[in-house]
């Protein structure tokens, strides 16, 4: 009687392994490590591209693959905008659902009928163009004080003096 036991619990095991490879198999991610990945994108953008568009110093400043390797590694929120970036300007995948929005690039299920395609094209001037909208959205919701002196702690109201 034990030993069917045994049976049933391996057998439900392959079924669980069986499962998180289907659902992660059209992840482009899905087996592939970090260096690799940032070899195809500096091969195909370059760091000062790299920079401009995820604003992170390690492709900024003496940048190269092993010590930008070594900097994502340690840092989980630089790791997954390069992996986010890889995703949907690389792989050029349509964005993420709301759901999916919330887990890790990694974690991500890719649905069936969406395959990666060609690379993004971008340039300096888009970038640059980017990050002024986000610049503008973000002084219009109130995420930066856009150089006007606030106390955080009063209610928005002016600290002139």
């Amino acid at each position: 009687m034990l030993l069917g036991y045994n049976i049933v619990i391996y057998s439900l095991w392959d079924d669980i392994s069986m499962s998180n490879e289907i659902n992660y198999k059209n992840n482009p991610l899905h087996g592939v490590g970090l260096k690799s990945l940032l070899i195809e994108i500096v091969e195909q953008y370059g760091f000062e591209i790299l920079f401009a568009y995820l604003n992170i110093n390690c492709f900024k400043t003496n940048p190269s693959i092993d010590s930008s390797v070594k900097f994502l590694k340690k840092t989980d929120w630089a790791r997954e905008k390069v992996e986010v970036f890889y995703l949907y300007e690389y792989k050029s995948l349509p964005r993420a659902s709301y759901e999916q929005f919330s887990l890790s690039p990694r974690a991500r299920i890719i649905p069936e009928d969406q395959a990666p395609g060609d690379p993004n094209e971008l340039s300096l001037e888009d970038a640059e163009r980017l990050r002024a909208n986000k610049s503008a959205a973000r002084e219009q919701w109130g995420g930066q004080p856009s150089g006007k002196n606030i106390d955080p702690w009063a209610n928005r109201k002016n600290k002139s003096r």
